[in-house]
């Protein structure tokens, strides 16, 4: 096995800025204590990567308004304490609303169907990882069940920050769950364009240790490929079963992405022929008495940490106003948030 004093030294000599967009990559960079295993001229920074923190605020709002209209709302754990506008999900429920923690969307689909009074809502959240379990339920479900999709997708948003510019970009470290489906060839586009490297890599300490020295070879040597450390999982054509589900489920449309901005062809929206499921096409007419009002988290730089520009600890409020007990902004919220990751393994940094 190749040694941590090996891999500092096939690390030298070259000055990177690496960005990955997965939240279990920055849990298992921050716990294991990876940056502090690299030379200085090696950064590895969090992008957008938590489908919890880039969820709009207005969308949860949304889900907020049916709750506090009779209807039942489903979400997974992590969405519910998320801050919005006024209050969260949580919030909403210890106010008497019927918001339910699921583990999938086949959970909701179960309480649909064994509580047939009940007009249920899944708030469908996600990258393309979770896209095709949301796809798999939509054929005969019944009448008072339907899907608010807020589905994201990761290649456009590597698009969208290289266009921005500011992070200095040097390299990317891609998901592996999401290339599970998506394929490693969905990111040749970007290295193209750009002439920016990418490496594919899986979870464990040793995967990504071996995606940064992958990436690293890649800018000494001059090039722009997208390389796939995770072989073993991930295929050039992703899996093309799931693929087929979201094309034939889901069209792909400019998204709002919170703290950052509208990205271009970034979101799911679902196709005619499920408008039946559609939770916004079916309370088109109750969402037209709904007034979102903005309100920003003042002092929060969630944006900037989701961007790369800042860390963590860099903002005002971290482990001050803004903790996993109270938290002001939506990366503090969860396993994957980049600020609820830094306050709880920081110290391993």
């Amino acid at each position: 096995m190749t040694s941590v004093d090996d891999i500092r030294t096939s690390l030298e000599g070259v000055e990177a800025k690496l960005m990955h967009v997965c939240g279990t990559h920055e849990q298992e960079i921050t716990r294991h204590g990876i940056r502090s295993l690299l030379p200085r001229n090696i950064e590895v920074i969090s992008g957008p990567g938590c489908p919890v923190c880039i969820t709009p605020k207005a969308d949860i709002d949304k889900m907020i308004f049916l709750a506090e209209h009779g209807i039942t709302v489903t979400t997974y754990g992590d969405m519910l304490r998320v801050p919005s506008s006024k209050k969260s999900l949580q919030d909403a429920r210890a106010g008497g609303a019927d918001v339910r923690i699921v583990y999938s969307i086949t959970n909701a689909l179960e309480i649909a169907r064994r509580e047939k009074d009940k007009e249920v809502v899944h708030f469908a959240i996600g990258f393309e990882t979770t896209a095709p379990t949301t796809c798999a339920v939509l054929e005969g479900i019944p009448e008072t069940f339907s899907v608010y999709s807020v589905h994201r997708l990761i290649p456009p948003t590597l698009d969208f920050l290289l266009s921005l510019g500011g992070s200095n970009i040097n390299g990317f470290i891609d998901p592996g769950h999401v290339s599970v489906i998506i394929g490693s060839d969905a990111y040749r586009p970007i290295s193209e364009k750009y002439r920016i490297p990418q490496v594919i890599t899986g979870f464990t300490a040793e995967d990504i240790l071996g995606g940064i020295v992958m990436l690293v070879n890649q800018i000494r040597e001059g090039r722009h490929e997208v390389e796939n450390q995770y072989s073993r999982v991930v295929h050039p054509e992703g899996n093309l079963i799931a693929r087929k589900m979201m094309e034939d489920a889901f069209e792909v449309v400019d998204a709002e992405w919170r703290a950052l901005e509208c990205i271009p062809r970034s979101g799911y929206e679902l196709k005619e022929k499920y408008a039946h499921a559609d939770a916004k096409r079916k309370y088109e007419d109750l969402f037209e008495k709904f007034v979102y009002e903005e309100k920003g988290e003042h002092g929060c730089r969630c944006g900037e940490v989701l961007r790369g520009l800042i860390r963590s600890e860099e903002c005002p409020l971290f482990a001050k106003v803004c903790s996993p007990e109270g938290p002001v902004g939506p990366c503090m919220v969860g396993n994957e948030g980049t600020c609820a990751i830094t306050y709880k393994y920081g110290h391993l940094r």
